[in-house]
């Protein structure tokens, strides 16, 4: 299972590389496909081109996900890593500026 995590990782941050690459071009074709007082055939060019774009140019193909595991689940995004991971780490003192509650 140690494959998979790492795959996933992997997948997740071409995700984010290929999103931040093609940002800009692919807000202009949505622009221009959207307008609807823009001629029929522009907006059916501009469509065509957006779905030329690969897989992993879309925003939603990025997850957030667990550095050190590859969970895609109860990530806690300030520190990009899970409840579990969180704690064990928090726990050792690993965190800056995160300490166990006590009150």
């Amino acid at each position: 299972m140690a494959m998979g995590k790492n795959i996933r990782v992997l997948r997740d941050i071409k995700a984010r590389h290929g999103v931040q690459a093609n940002e800009v071009a692919r807000r202009a074709y949505l622009f221009v496909a959207r307008n609807e007082t823009l001629p029929p055939q522009v907006r059916h060019q501009a469509q065509l081109q957006l779905n030329s774009f690969g897989k992993y140019t879309r925003p939603t193909t990025v997850k957030n996900r667990c550095t050190e595991t590859g969970r895609g689940r109860g990530i806690i995004s300030e520190f990009g890593l899970c409840r579990f991971q969180f704690r064990l780490k928090a726990l050792r003192g690993e965190l800056n500026g995160v300490q166990k509650a006590s009150w």
